[in-house]
């Protein structure tokens, strides 16, 4: 991004105020050259090191133009439902790259991944593992899968992110045995191949201790695994949860430290357990979508409370970006109209949600904020568009990639006939006086 001489902010060559003509508001921007650097910066980071895969957390921002890029960068993709896994076999992406995870996938999810032939399905719990033993064995497959484990490591990051330690929803309990008791009743099957081990201890980390911690416990279950069962895995997964920069307070770390911490810690503990060094996968998602991606608002509404703050409003708000409304997650923006203009005033960022808590930012210096103005807000590639909702039957943004002075649409915006689409009338609630609006006006 950069300001132009019109005093405009422009991402990828282009004025942000030309998309916002051609396209409209709310509209999410994806930098296509952004997000492949960040793709490249993490496959080389860790091919640095030694045999590694990095594959793309697709939850944070799935659509086909976005898995298609990831594919063409050379990493794996990982999905959490058969939404994610159909998007990505629509993409044309390869199978036997992406990774199936997900804390309850259903018995057609389970179908679906197998008949697939999806290179790894990362297996949650014991129920899992009978289910999909029964779907391969139905279906005459054999199925490579990880085993999730709990590792019992607390990121510092916010409670409802955290998902490494032992209360959690996710994952094989290591503490209490139930890692151990999962691999032998994987050995027991017929039809699973157990080639390794997963775990993801959080989100939005910056302690790379946190990481190298949990690889040294990871690799010292694999050797227990070996001396128990004779059993030495293939692979360690060690999740993502790699920080990015939202605000003022945030240090986010090179993928290079990331790929160092895991990497470093990974070979000087296989040595001293006389293991061979595993193949290392690794999942960041959020960091490779969301330094890559901007929201352009046009400011509406404004009420001033003398004493106590000026609220401005946008059209859009959590339907389109519910992250600071469930996890208080703050983020930088800036008058894009007037990017070269200090910030001068300060005000709060309203949605324009039917809830109070329907906050985008509080307490913001911008430039002289007025209505009509384009707002552009910071680091929205990832869990914007992927969490966006219907939320007072309000449409969803359309989505537009750019690179070079090119904008391609990607995402289409919602219409108001997409909200209904899905609408079924009863027969006993049908009139024969219901009429088609369109742009408001009965036809």
């Amino acid at each position: 991004m950069r300001i132009n001489a019109q005093g405009h902010l422009e991402v990828g060559g282009i004025d942000v105020l030309d998309l916002v003509r051609e396209f409209g508001t709310p509209l999410y921007v994806l930098d296509e050259e952004g997000f492949r650097a960040n793709c490249r910066a993490f496959r080389d980071a860790f091919a640095k090191y030694g045999h590694s895969l990095v594959i793309y957390a697709s939850k944070t921002l799935s659509c086909l133009a976005a898995c298609i890029i990831v594919e063409e960068e050379g990493l794996g993709l990982d999905v959490v439902s058969g939404g994610e896994l159909y998007t990505a076999l629509r993409a044309s992406f390869p199978p036997e790259r992406i990774f199936f995870h997900g804390n309850n996938k259903t018995l057609d999810e389970l179908v679906m991944a197998v008949e697939s032939r999806v290179g790894r399905v990362v297996v949650d719990n014991f129920y899992e593992i009978e289910l999909l033993e029964n779907v391969c064995e139905r279906l005459g497959r054999t199925q490579n899968i990880l085993l999730r484990i709990t590792p019992g490591v607390e990121a510092h990051t916010h409670e409802y992110i955290k998902t490494g330690q032992i209360d959690s929803k996710f994952g094989f309990t290591l503490a209490n045995g139930d890692a151990l008791k999962a691999v032998d009743t994987v050995c027991r099957t017929k039809n699973l191949r157990l080639m390794g081990l997963h775990c993801h201890i959080g989100s939005q980390i910056f302690e790379m201790d946190a990481y190298a911690h949990a690889t040294e416990i990871m690799v010292d279950l694999l050797a227990e695994i070996k001396n128990r069962f004779g059993l030495e895995l293939e692979e360690l997964n060690m999740g993502g949860g790699f920080g990015i920069y939202y605000h003022s307070g945030d240090e986010p770390r090179q993928p290079e430290e990331w790929a160092k911490a895991v990497m470093s810690t990974l070979r000087s503990k296989t040595e001293a357990n006389a293991l061979r060094m595993p193949k290392v996968i690794v999942e960041p998602g959020r960091a490779i979508a969301g330094p890559a991606g901007i929201t352009l608002y046009t400011l509406g509404s404004y009420k001033e409370i003398p004493g106590v703050r000026k609220y401005v409003a946008v059209d859009g708000g959590m339907t389109d970006n519910p992250r600071p409304a469930l996890y208080g997650s703050k983020y930088e923006a800036v008058i894009a109209n007037r990017a070269d203009r200090e910030p001068d005033e300060l005000v709060s960022v309203a949605g324009r949600c039917c809830e109070s808590g329907d906050m985008l930012i509080w307490d913001i210096k911008l430039s002289h904020p007025q209505p009509g103005d384009i707002l552009a807000v910071f680091a929205t590639g990832a869990y914007n568009y992927s969490m966006s909702s219907n939320y007072n039957r309000v449409g969803r943004p359309a989505m537009v990639l750019v690179r070079d002075g090119q904008a391609d649409l990607i995402v289409k915006r919602e219409s108001y006939e997409d909200l209904i689409r899905n609408d079924v009338i009863p027969e006993r609630l049908a009139r024969g006086d219901v009429v088609k609006i369109a742009a408001g006006k009965k036809l």
